[in-house]
């Protein structure tokens, strides 16, 4: 089975191909920055349930994952953003020298080739240690807890957020968390805030919105024995897992959210 597209496709036609008959061999060939750097790679395959993230899924590896750069072309400016919130990401988990490159990089001077090479190769190193998810691998849902969150919350609706879109504003808001509750230090979650607000156009989370937002963490695959569970950074490149966290400091991080665009 061969899956041509972006993440979406990377992971429903890899869902199907490891349930049909049991499971049958296929390739991807990633089109969007999201699924090359993040969804084609790791044989993490999960699919929607009831507007909640990647609820059903299983693990299976592609045999092979072709990745041509020159599609990236075709893609709107928003789509290629939502791909480089996984990339930002990665690199505050496990490279800071590489964040603070980017961070000091022009946009239109970027080189896609080498920025994707690297996500990979962090990702592929992690996910190499715990193929499953029962350790390490765990650092690769910074932001996610409550970017997921915010992604199902506001799915269905008329102004629709990106993967990517909501995944940056879950790693502000995990951010903060890891200053308030860790020990990132100020200029440190100062610098992720404003790299974050530069890239991406703002979007003011609504007060009506947070009870719904904390019903879908309260879902989230992570937690363990209804302890809601996630991943924070210690520093600029490098990262921790299984972190508790609780509702009012969730509410906290999404008002330092609003406040900072």
């Amino acid at each position: 089975m061969i899956n041509l597209g972006g993440g979406v496709i990377s992971d429903l036609g890899g869902f199907i191909a490891a349930t049909y008959m049991r499971g049958i061999d296929f390739i991807n060939i990633p089109t969007t920055l999201l699924s090359q750097v993040d969804a084609s790679v790791g044989g993490k395959l999960g699919i929607n349930f009831n507007e909640l993230k990647n609820h059903v899924g299983v693990f299976l590896n592609p045999k092979k994952v072709f990745i041509d750069t020159d599609l990236l072309k075709s893609l709107p400016i928003r789509e290629l953003k939502s791909g480089f919130a996984e990339v930002i990401k990665h690199c505050l988990v496990k490279d800071k020298n590489e964040f603070y490159r980017l961070l000091n990089t022009n946009w239109k001077n970027y080189d896609w080739n080498d920025i994707i090479k690297h996500s990979i190769k962090i990702k592929s190193s992690i996910v190499k240690k715990d193929p499953l998810e029962n350790g390490i691998r765990k650092i690769l849902n910074f932001g996610h807890t409550i970017g997921h969150a915010i992604e199902s919350v506001y799915m269905s609706k008329n102004n629709y957020l990106l993967h990517g879109e909501a995944i940056a504003i879950g790693i502000i808001c995990e951010s903060y968390i890891s200053y308030t509750s860790n020990s990132l230090q100020k200029n440190e979650l100062d610098l992720i805030t404003k790299f974050i607000t530069k890239t991406y156009k703002p979007n003011i989370i609504n007060k009506n919105k947070i009870k719904p937002i904390l019903e879908a963490i309260i879902h989230d695959k992570k937690n363990i024995n209804n302890k809601i569970k996630t991943s924070l950074i210690e520093k600029i490149g490098k990262c921790g897992y299984n972190y508790n966290i609780n509702k009012l400091v969730i509410n906290e991080s999404i008002d330092y959210y609003n406040s900072c665009i």
